[in-house]
This record gives C-alpha cells, sequence and structure tokens, in this order.
C-alpha cells in the first residue's frame, strides 16, 4: 500500500517528468525521452537502486539480450547525455520549475526535490528614509498556514493516487511504444514486435503449383486453391491435364513472387537491428504452434494466410476475397466489397486493394500481422507504409483519432493501390478498423 507520502512523491515525480518529456529541450531526442521515462518508473517502482547496466540497455534502450556492458558503453554514454540534458533543461525551459530532477553521477536512479524554499514571508513598512523589513504578526502567519479540512485531505490524497497510478500507466506505455532507432510513429507501429522478448518469425507465401511429372518444369497454378485436393479435384485442373494427356501431377510449393524478396528486405532493414530471434518461415511450413507461441509477420497473397486465421480470438472486419476486400460492418457511405479492377495480361497495371491486419495469436498472448493483396504489388505498397516513416506519419493519427488520440492495440487498415508493370506508383489510405 502506498503511502501518504510515496504517493505524493510519485504525483509530483510524474508530474515533472511529463513537463520535461514535453520540453523543447527533449522533444528532438526519442532515446533520452525512453531513457528517462524508464527510469522514472523504476524509480517509483522502488527497482531503480537494483538497476544493472545490462537491464537498463534490454529494457530502457532497446537493445538485444546480445548486449555485453563489458565491451559496449551504450547505456553510460546514453546516461550522461541525460544527465547532461537534464542540465541543459533547468538551466533555460526549466530555470523557474519548482521541482529539480537529477541524475548523480554513478547512479541510475532519479532524485527529486523542491528548489530552496524561499524566505518566511514578511510585510514592508515604508518610512522616508528607508524601508525596514519585518516580520508578520503571528496571527497573520498562522492564517497563511491552517491545517486543512480532514475531508479535504483525504481528496487530495486520492487525487495523488489516482495520479501517481495513471503516470506510471502512462510511462509505461509511453516506454513502451517508444524505439531507439525508430521515427515516434514507426515506434508505435512496431513497439508490441520490437519489445517483445518472444521470437519473431517472418512467414513468406509459397503458392502451390501442380507439376507435370512426365515433364519436370511444367507447372500451372489456379490461385484459387490452396489445398492440394482441391486441386486434384478442380474440373479446370482435370480439364487441363486430359488436353495435356497427362495425369501425373504432383504438388509444388518451388515458386514465389518477387514481391515477397522486396518486402522482406523492407522487414530486415527496419526490424534487424532490433530483432535478434528473426527467422524466415514458408507459409506451408507455418504450423498452428509456432503461430501460437511466437510473433509472427505474414506477407503474401490474402487467401493463404487467412485460411489459418479460423479460430483466432477477435473476429476480422474486413475480410479478403479473390475479387477484393469484404466489409463486414460497413458504415453509412461505405461499400459492402472493396472490389479490385486490373489486368494481368499483357500488362500488370490497374487498381486493388491491400489489407494490414495486425491481431492476437490463437492463445492471446502473442501478436500476428499480416499484409495481404491479391497481386505483389499491393502488399509491397502495403509494407512500406508500415516501413517508411514519411508514410507511418500519416497513418498513426488515422489510426490513434480512432480511439481518442491512443494506439490501438489490434486494427484493420485498408490500402488503395495503383499498380503498373506490378510496380505501385499511388497509395492511398481508405480506412481502418479497431479489433477488440
Amino acid at each position: 500500500m502506498l503511502t501518504e507520502e510515496k504517493v505524493e512523491q510519485s504525483g509530483i515525480l510524474f508530474a515533472q517528468i511529463d513537463r520535461i518529456l514535453h520540453s523543447d529541450e527533449f522533444r528532438s531526442s526519442d532515446v533520452l525521452r525512453r531513457l528517462l521515462a524508464y527510469l522514472a518508473d523504476k524509480a517509483v517502482s522502488g527497482e531503480a537502486d537494483q538497476l544493472k547496466e545490462y537491464v537498463i540497455a534490454i529494457e530502457g534502450l532497446g537493445k538485444p539480450s546480445s548486449y555485453d556492458p563489458q565491451h559496449n558503453s551504450a547505456v553510460r554514454i546514453q546516461v550522461g547525455r541525460l544527465r547532461q540534458k537534464l542540465g541543459e533543461y533547468y538551466r533555460i525551459e526549466g530555470k523557474d520549475d519548482e521541482i529539480i530532477i537529477d541524475l548523480p553521477k554513478g547512479r541510475f536512479r532519479l532524485t527529486c526535490r523542491h528548489r530552496q524554499c524561499p524566505p518566511e514571508p514578511v510585510a514592508l513598512v515604508e518610512s522616508p528614509r528607508t524601508i525596514v523589513s519585518e516580520p508578520l504578526p503571528a496571527v497573520e502567519r498562522r492564517a497563511l498556514f491552517q491545517p486543512m479540512p480532514l475531508a479535504l485531505v483525504g481528496g487530495l490524497l486520492l487525487m495523488l493516487v489516482a495520479g501517481a497510478f495513471f503516470g506510471l500507466m502512462t510511462w509505461r506505455a509511453m516506454s513502451a511504444t517508444l524505439v531507439d532507432g525508430l521515427s515516434p510513429e514507426l515506434g508505435k507501429l512496431w513497439a508490441p514486435f520490437v519489445n517483445s522478448k518472444r521470437p519473431l518469425i517472418i512467414s513468406i507465401e509459397d503458392p502451390l503449383f501442380a507439376e507435370v511429372r512426365s515433364n519436370p518444369g511444367v507447372y500451372f497454378r489456379d490461385r484459387s486453391m490452396n489445398n492440394w485436393k482441391d486441386v486434384i479435384n478442380s474440373a479446370a485442373v482435370k480439364s487441363l491435364t486430359g488436353a495435356l494427356k497427362q495425369t501425373d501431377i504432383q504438388p509444388s510449393r518451388y515458386y514465389t513472387a518477387f514481391g515477397e524478396v522486396d518486402a522482406s528486405f523492407m522487414f530486415g532493414r527496419l526490424l534487424g537491428p532490433h530483432e535478434q530471434n528473426l527467422s524466415l518461415v514458408r507459409t506451408s511450413q507455418l504450423s498452428w504452434q509456432q503461430l501460437a507461441d511466437n510473433n509472427v509477420i505474414f506477407v503474401g497473397v490474402q487467401n493463404l494466410f487467412f485460411n489459418q486465421l479460423k479460430g483466432m480470438p477477435i473476429e476480422l472486419q474486413l475480410v479478403p476475397e479473390l475479387e477484393g476486400i469484404r466489409n463486414i460492418n460497413p458504415a453509412p457511405g461505405e461499400p459492402v466489397l472493396y472490389q479490385d479492377n486490373y489486368s494481368t495480361a499483357p500488362t500488370e497495371e490497374g487498381m486493388m486493394y491491400a489489407l494490414v491486419t495486425h491481431l492476437p495469436g490463437p492463445l492471446g498472448h502473442n501478436d500476428v500481422e499480416s499484409f495481404t493483396s491479391v497481386r505483389s504489388a499491393g502488399y509491397v505498397a502495403a509494407v512500406r507504409w508500415f516501413t517508411d516513416p514519411s508514410f507511418a506519419r500519416l497513418l498513426v493519427p488515422r489510426l490513434e483519432q480512432a480511439v481518442g488520440g491512443k494506439m490501438p492495440r489490434y486494427y484493420q487498415v485498408l490500402l488503395k493501390v495503383k499498380f503498373k508493370d506490378n510496380v505501385p506508383t499511388e497509395t492511398t489510405y481508405v480506412l481502418s478498423r479497431i479489433l477488440r
């Protein structure tokens, strides 16, 4: 249970930290803002005196678990910069602040103190020759410091408790969305993956083809089918094998599109510095257990991955189909189907929709995110929106607007993509849905 003194100290600390984090001095340094919020959290929880360099590196700075304090001085450097930054803040913007936050040398524990109290109030009595300072009469001093009613004290204590609690939640949320090396918007999009200790799997689609065994190297594919039983029973496949007079066909997942390579490169460039336990898995080999135990990012044709999402703990509001994206609960003025309109021969061009879905895994303990569309240009455009700082600055405010200014945990984003020669030429935001 928090004592009245501890609650008051927590409330004061959080209020001053908030002032500092929103100052001009700290606004441009995401790393130091994250570190300051983290150390404030630990100071209030009473864990600051036990902090070690390694723990601060992993939890406070987002360094990989392989961080070695004996060969890497990142923590000491950033702590020194934070100490210097605090001094610069109090020299200019905070020169009149009543509360002073400090980080003594050789320690990781923030201190919080009041500025030196002003002298006892005095009355100024003017005479023709000089001004004489005289103490206020005792009765007036007592009037200045009358004890507050018990009910008012209780009310203030309740406000301080609430302030300390919500302040603690605010700093934990802030430290959870500030990612070292990423813009603030990218940090919000990727914090569930980067700040998690779970391994991360990038799942790349490997679509199902039928290979004619008597003519090695001859393949054909029906993109509406990704189950081998459906392929061999398909009237179109039976007609084709009859025309070729070849009935010996076998499943093959030898091929993948260039779009998956492009997307994998963008993911690796963004997440590589932050994720040490990162692996690449073909979608056909992704097991339900892996989907439950790991954080997973999927990129590819929409109907491959969504077949595995049946039974997930959250129902989708936007569902991919061969013709476009089905809008399950359309708002007034919204279509039931966002329909694709493109050509594939002799040129790859037109318009299609890309869908990004972020939801919990089967057991609700991990994060799963998919980037899907019927053509590779669609999901490549979607990945760019989630890995490029300029696009993230457009996207994140729209997601936050839907939940009162906070980043939602689970959501779907629909994008409209124009493309030519299978290259995205224009991408626009259409709408988003918050998943609960």
